[in-house]
């Protein structure tokens, strides 16, 4: 775990932000001993509910670089996290900023269905409406030709090796 992970999931604004400004660290590292999560990760999880901290963490680490659409090992991004939480703030936030809130992990879940396993209505009511949104922009965006950071390419080839690796297996055993 590197210092700005560290930084990141205790909430330490400050701390960011100096390791921010001094290039020390890059926000986008994803951490193998922590399932490939990256401080943005971090973040999000932690993100509390009445307090800027985290929020302003995830804020700062955004403008800085950091893909909201970068997943762990098991497919989760950001919103995943803040979804089993319940940081609702987090959450409006990365909404605000077009990070992608509705992906299927490795399980197919999206972040709305984290949300109600872990029983946080706020979460589920917001991110019903926001995924609707989060389509809608897509959409414009490419009618007009903006372009969206939502796709994490290393997950998603990691994504078609495994898969091939996996009919590869099921022929073999033919």
């Amino acid at each position: 775990m590197t210092e700005l992970h560290q930084a990141a999931a205790v909430g330490d604004f400050d701390r960011v932000q100096d390791i921010l400004r001094q290039n020390k660290c890059n926000p986008n590292y994803r951490d193998v001993d922590w399932s490939c999560k990256t401080p943005l990760h971090w973040a999000a999880a932690k993100g509390i509910a009445f307090s800027t901290g985290h929020t302003e963490t995830v804020k700062i680490l955004i403008e800085h670089g950091a893909r909201p659409c970068l997943r762990t090992e098991h497919g989760w991004t950001p919103a995943h996290y803040a979804a089993e939480f319940g940081r609702l703030a987090v959450l409006r936030l990365l909404h605000s900023l077009h990070a992608p809130i509705d992906k299927e992990d490795s399980c197919g879940d999206k972040p709305v269905r984290i949300a109600e396993i872990y029983g946080h209505q706020d979460c589920v009511r917001f991110l019903k409406k926001a995924e609707i949104e989060s389509q809608a922009y897509r959409k414009l965006a490419a009618q007009k030709g903006i372009p969206i950071d939502d796709t994490d390419e290393e997950w998603a080839e990691r994504g078609k090796e495994n898969e091939e690796n996996r009919i590869s297996k099921s022929n073999i055993r033919m």
